[in-house]
């Protein structure tokens, strides 16, 4: 792990905090981005206003009562196509699913193209703006598309960025790029049209193919199937719209 402290505040890779204990301590504005457990975290005896919970959580216990199920159920609610992206197996399935995506994506785009051009940059507490959602998830097609699966020469578009917003070890990204929405659309548009291409035919003998290429940045000793990677492509589109979809409502809500 590599540890890098900025003021004093910010501690990046780091794993100084594992089986740490905080007790009777002030944690007012306390935020964890990115962070990962293999192993149960427990936050007890504690109080405060508003407690906030985001990400791949397997198991939710808020006072001794499991609300796992009531989460799930409620994003599957408000993203549908979480439903179709999470149960895709067969190659029809990952093309129903992929029809339904780039539909949603679609009319989410129109609307965005309605709105005043600064808010397409606009960050709603701290998350992503919308064009920066598209840049990850540009990076995230070629990444389990592209790469893998297609086996292109160039497999990534330099603007795209990794989870972090970082180049998440590609070489050539431009992560301090400020493109606008047409220019960001335009690789993007064409990295799905190249995905709904290759699902079109695709069957369900290919999506059994291990993939020679690995994903870069994911566990190189796994093995990656084409199913593998076009769900992965699957969840990336449904779980990034659902989050754009809900800062949208916070920007037009004025």
């Amino acid at each position: 792990m590599v540890e890098e402290q900025v003021d004093g505040i910010e501690h990046i890779e780091s794993d100084r905090f594992r089986d740490a204990l905080i007790r009777q301590s002030d944690l007012s504005g306390l935020e964890i981005r990115d962070c990962w457990f293999e192993e149960r975290v427990k936050i007890v005896d504690c109080w405060g206003p508003e407690v906030y919970l985001a990400g791949a959580i397997g198991r939710i216990v808020v006072n001794d009562v499991d609300v796992t199920a009531y989460v799930q159920a409620e994003l599957d609610r408000v993203e549908p196509n979480r439903v179709l992206a999470r149960e895709a197996r067969t190659a029809d399935e990952i093309r129903a699913a992929w029809t339904a995506i780039e539909e949603t994506w679609a009319a989410t785009v129109s609307r965005v193209r309605e709105m005043p051009e600064e808010l397409h940059r606009r960050r709603v507490d701290d998350e992503w703006s919308f064009v920066e959602t598209l840049r990850h998830l540009l990076y995230a097609s070629d990444k389990w598309l592209g790469n893998p699966v297609l086996e292109e020469d160039e497999p990534y578009h330099p603007l795209g960025f990794g989870p972090g917003g970082d180049p998440d070890g590609v070489q050539g990204l431009t992560v301090d790029a400020d493109p606008s929405l047409d220019e960001i659309l335009e690789p993007r548009l064409a990295r799905m049209d190249t995905m709904r291409a290759y699902v079109a035919t695709v069957t369900d003998a290919d999506l059994d193919r291990l993939c020679t290429r690995k994903p870069i940045g994911n566990d190189p000793e796994a093995d990656y199937t084409v199913r593998r990677c076009l769900k992965v492509v699957l969840a990336e589109e449904a779980e990034h719209h659902r989050y754009a979809a809900r800062d949208l409502a916070v920007l037009t809500a004025g």
